[in-house]
């Protein structure tokens, strides 16, 4: 979070991606440092999806992605 608030503030646009079971704890941290990131969310777990699966992650989550560092 810190390095996305980092970007973000030398004017580079950033996204935090993460699997959903995170999203609570980002939240939470987001709360306590007084930040607002934007973020992506995949489907968890990551580690023991094949090639494939992980490609239709990635196709899913791009036009949220493109969305989140394109918006002003």
């Amino acid at each position: 979070m810190h390095d996305i608030d980092d970007l973000e503030r030398r004017g580079i646009p950033s996204v935090m991606v993460a699997s959903e079971p995170f999203d609570e704890g980002a939240k939470a941290q987001e709360r306590a440092l007084g930040l607002a990131i934007a973020r992506v969310l995949t489907p968890h777990p990551i580690q023991d999806r094949t090639d494939s699966e992980m490609q239709v992650i990635a196709d899913e989550a791009i036009e949220k992605l493109v969305s989140a560092l394109t918006q002003s």
